[in-house]
């Protein structure tokens, strides 16, 4: 949201999606590579395929969230425009900031907002999601998509570092 103030987590470089202190969720990884990379590269190689678990868990996550009101998101689609501008949308994602040293996108409703950040600093890599939740339906949607969300990242990460080293 454009009048919204950006918040920090550790560095310059990690934005989250609101003060700590008000977060539901919070999550960051890291991997160091041995070449650097700015955060749309980093962003373009995780998603370029993404895993077929994740396709079905969104295509669960779709039919099951409808019926409360939540917008269908469809996924990662694997492709990643050449350019990327901030008021673009990177699948699901608005794109509200981006700079060759990070990367924010977010998605926000009723239940939610959900921030994901990629950032770079010298070689290492690190993404950070928060989310605030703003009533039960958003609180419910965590259960299963906060350790999911984990153990994908995490294999993101690591699919990353064997790309780029």
């Amino acid at each position: 949201m454009e009048n919204d103030p950006t918040f920090y987590w550790k560095s310059s470089h990690i934005q989250i999606v609101g003060p700590e202190t008000d977060l539901n969720f919070l999550d960051s990884q890291s991997v160091t590579l041995t070449q650097p990379v700015t955060a749309l590269e980093a962003w373009r190689q995780v998603m370029r395929q993404p895993m077929p678990v994740v396709k079905r868990a969104f295509a669960i996550r779709d039919a099951v969230v409808s019926k409360f009101g939540v917008k269908r998101i469809g996924g990662f689609s694997g492709t990643t425009p050449a350019q990327v501008e901030v008021g673009q949308k990177l699948d699901f994602f608005l794109v509200e900031h981006i700079s060759p040293q990070v990367l924010t996108l977010t998605e926000r409703d009723t239940h939610l907002d959900v921030m994901t950040c990629i950032s770079v600093q010298d070689r290492t890599v690190s993404i950070t999601s928060s989310v605030i939740t703003h009533n039960w339906v958003g609180r419910l949607y965590m259960v299963p998509v906060a350790p999911a969300h984990k153990m994908i990242v995490a294999r993101n990460l690591l699919w990353l570092s064997q790309q780029m080293g």
